[in-house]
């Protein structure tokens, strides 16, 4: 499982295990499973979908702007703000 980190300025939004995430970066959408190879991005208005498990429908969770990183410890995604 993927550890993943969703955090604001303000607040840790949430940190769960999951499947796979899909982060919308300025480059374009990138999807992280376990074990993705260290990056780092500027990410873009839209959507994170979040897999539970493999199969699963995504959960939608809209951002604005930030970063997104994979490391060691799974991916963290730092937004400006949260809808929700």
């Amino acid at each position: 499982m993927l550890h993943f980190e969703l955090v604001t300025p303000a607040r840790l939004v949430r940190s769960e295990e999951v499947y796979m995430v899909t982060v919308p970066g300025t480059e374009g959408d990138f999807g992280v499973l376990e074990g993705h190879a260290p990056v780092m991005s500027t990410i873009r208005d839209g959507a994170l979908q979040v897999f539970k498990t493999e199969g699963a429908a995504p959960e939608l969770v809209m951002i604005q702007g930030g970063f997104a990183e994979v490391g060691e410890n799974g991916l963290t995604v730092l937004a400006e703000s949260v809808e929700g």
